[in-house]
């Protein structure tokens, strides 16, 4: 609390409520307010999936992803997959120091050579 912090006491918050009570003082807080900045259409993607993530036949449709894992030494390493809709399997993944386009380029890349003849819709 501020009163604490300002003094270097240790008061308990019931006994400032109750001194703050005595003097009508009250504290006012406020919500943040959201930045949302719009975006424009040359920015914002097609829905092409239309949130049906269910499929029928495996190789028609795959999703990507980037996860971030902080490990012990204080440094960070990204795992990029692609994942399969038809049947829930893990086609392709490349561990990485650096979060960038190269990561992902690699992946899809090594999962087309496992998969030569697959065409999937790709998102």
């Amino acid at each position: 609390m501020n009163v604490n912090r300002t003094l270097g006491k240790c008061y308990n918050h019931k006994r400032i409520y109750r001194l703050m009570k005595c003097v009508n003082l009250q504290s006012v807080i406020r919500k943040k307010r959201k930045k949302y900045i719009k975006s424009t259409p040359q920015i914002t993607a097609e829905n092409i999936l239309n949130r049906k993530f269910i499929e029928a036949s495996p190789n028609n449709k795959w999703l990507t992803d980037v996860t971030e894992f902080k490990l012990a030494n204080g440094t960070k390493a990204y795992l990029s997959a692609i994942l399969d809709l038809g049947d829930n399997s893990i086609v392709s993944y490349v561990l990485g120091h650096s979060n960038n386009n190269q990561l992902v380029f690699e992946t899809f890349d090594l999962a087309i050579k496992n998969n030569p003849t697959a065409k999937p819709l790709f998102s």
